[in-house]
């Protein structure tokens, strides 16, 4: 089973069903030719011409990560442990976290990377895919990537602005995950698979 890997505060927004998207660059990015339009390509696919043509068929190309249907498990910062030979799994964006670790009674949290489809608990079937440039995003899609007042921590959000909130709230995230990736960052405006998903417990009967 394919996954994806979300930070904390994503898992609390996907959790509480204010998340139902999520934006992921396409690996490798498109090239602008010196005629203007784009080339891509990759896994045997070429494909060439001006963005509303590149936005159409990337998504049906051999190398796309998911179709609608799709089932995926989410992966998120994890710890486990046995009790009376059973393993118990503990999640890092659980609030009662926030001021504890599992280190502090012996258990030290996983990387996302490590966690097996066994230990998740957030399965999502794929609604929808599409392409597009990053700052095609919308304000009402940025709050369906899960952003809101909560998580906004960047210094974009006063009381007296709420003007763009979630877009902005959303490009500042992207920047500090890309940080080491400049040419994915916010200013570079790269392509990304707009994935559109919903919760569903049929991955569970598989783990």
């Amino acid at each position: 089973m394919k996954s994806l890997i979300f930070s904390g505060s994503m898992v609390r927004s996907i959790l509480d069903g204010t998340k139902t998207q999520t934006r992921r660059p396409v690996i490798p990015q498109p090239v602008l030719t010196r005629d203007g339009t784009w080339r891509w390509e990759d896994g045997g696919s070429l494909i060439q011409g001006d963005s509303e043509y590149l936005a159409r068929i990337m998504p049906y190309a051999v190398s796309g990560p998911y179709t609608a249907g799709d089932v995926l498990y989410g992966r998120e910062t994890w710890a486990s442990y046995t009790l009376d030979g059973k393993t118990e799994y503990l999640y890092k964006a659980d609030p009662m976290f926030d001021s504890s670790e599992p280190g502090d009674i012996g258990w030290k949290w996983r990387s996302p990377m490590f966690m097996p489809q066994s230990a998740a608990r957030i399965f999502l079937k794929v609604t929808g895919l599409r392409v597009e440039r990053l700052q095609d995003i919308s304000e009402l899609e940025a709050k369906s990537e899960g952003f809101d007042r909560r998580i906004c921590s960047v210094g974009y959000f006063n009381d007296k602005c709420m003007i763009c909130i979630h877009s902005f709230c959303f490009a500042a995230t992207w920047e500090s995950l890309y940080a080491k990736k400049p040419e994915y960052k916010w200013g570079k405006n790269p392509w990304v698979y707009v994935i559109s998903f919903e919760r569903t417990e049929a991955g569970k009967q598989h783990g």
